[in-house]
């Protein structure tokens, strides 16, 4: 291994002035350097950056990486040698096979592509439902909580079957720990709450089911606690990032007023423009894998142990994978994006997701000819550098009446 590889002590977060968008200059400088670079974690540890596409999607589908919580460290934070436990009962993302895959398997059925064209209606009326509020309100408006947000939240809500009057609470705890800003005492508050709220929410629909995913698995032979934190997951993985590609991507489609446009006029191009945003965007900035034995990867040999950050805002702009990856052109074909992941691990609602963008956008851009932001592009506030998921916190628009 030469040393000429390039190095990094810091995961840069923070975006250019101007470039919302864009992954952190110091990434989009480590991949032109190559798509591996050295990187030291906080605490000393040596470790290994790879921000090239073809790399990354590499790493995502052997098995010769762990996604184990236990062998992680966290990539900007020194938590001074504590051990990390396992992740626990049914919080599948962060285990590997036969664990995950005994987890993965149950659900898997609850999200395929016909399952969501069936839930497409709902969604619809959902979006409609905020929409509507937003036009009698009048302008302006924070798209953030008038649009984003409910959405995702709503149907996530339903899916696990919580009920109506409880959803305002639930939802406020979810987000106080997800939001980046938190202190670490409340945040620890919110979280143990919001586990705790999910452990009564699983009793009560073992003791009386519903019409809905979660009292679905109340027949299988999951515990419940499994079921506690298979809940978790889809709480943490199906509001948090769509509501903030919603979010983000409709303030990239308003700073590019022609992609606007050709979204306006060619209805159709809908299902293109959600694979390009969320090529674009990445809002999902980096996953984290380690190497269980000797990998060659890149020209380079990780040893067992090596603890390994996947960059996947760089890799979804790699020029190698992408023409023009800087650009977003929702007329670009071939997708192959990461945004999802990639192998036994990809994002198992993705086909929920999808459609909630889908939906959720056109009706928007068909809704709003008008709208446009109420504020100058720089006045945007992004979502703090702690938040594992970039975003804005709040989009002020406008529109004419």
């Amino acid at each position: 291994m030469g040393e000429s590889l390039h190095t990094m002590t810091t995961l840069p977060t923070g975006r250019r002035s101007g470039c919302p968008f864009a992954p952190p200059a110091e990434l989009v400088e480590a991949r032109r350097h190559g798509p591996v670079s050295r990187y030291t974690f906080p605490g000393g540890e040596p470790g290994w950056l790879i921000t090239g596409y073809d790399l990354v999607r590499s790493v995502l589908a052997d098995p010769r990486f762990s996604s184990r919580r236990e062998l992680m460290l966290h990539p900007t934070v020194d938590y001074g040698g504590i051990e990390v436990p396992p992740a626990p009962p049914g919080e599948f993302v962060l285990m590997d096979d036969p664990e995950h895959r005994r987890y993965r398997k149950p659900l898997m059925g609850k999200f395929t592509v016909r399952r969501m064209r069936l839930l497409t209606e709902r969604v619809e009326q959902i979006t409609a439902d905020c929409l509507d509020a937003m036009e009698k309100t009048g302008p302006p408006a924070d798209l953030v909580p008038a649009f984003a947000r409910p959405i995702p939240a709503i149907i996530i809500c339903e899916l696990l079957g919580v009920p109506y009057e409880e959803r305002g609470s639930f939802q406020a705890q979810v987000e106080s720990f997800m939001n980046g800003e938190t202190s670490d005492e409340d945040l620890i508050a919110a979280y143990t709450a919001t586990q705790d709220y999910l452990a009564e929410l699983v009793a009560a629909k073992r003791a009386h089911p519903t019409d809905d995913v979660l009292s679905d698995l109340t027949d299988s032979d999951l515990t419940d606690e499994e079921l506690k934190g298979i809940s978790l997951v889809l709480l943490t993985a199906g509001l948090d990032t769509t509501a903030n590609m919603l979010a983000l991507g409709t303030f990239a489609l308003l700073r590019n007023p022609a992609q606007l446009a050709a979204l306006r006029a060619e209805p159709a191009l809908a299902d293109r423009a959600v694979e390009e945003l969320l090529r674009y965007l990445s809002v999902a900035k980096t996953f984290m894998r380690t190497a269980l034995e000797d990998v060659e990867l890149g020209g380079h040999t990780l040893e067992a142990g090596t603890r390994v950050i996947l960059s996947l805002n760089t890799a979804n702009r790699d020029p190698e994978r992408f023409a023009e990856p800087h650009v977003l052109d929702i007329r670009r074909q071939g997708g192959g994006h990461l945004a999802f992941g990639h192998g036994v691990h990809q994002c198992l609602g993705q086909q929920l997701a999808r459609t909630e963008m889908r939906v959720a956008f056109s009706a928007l851009v068909s809704r709003f000819p008008t709208l446009r932001l109420a504020v100058p592009a720089e006045e945007v506030e992004l979502r703090p550098e702690a938040a594992d998921i970039y975003g804005v916190k709040s989009l002020p628009v406008t529109w004419d009446v």
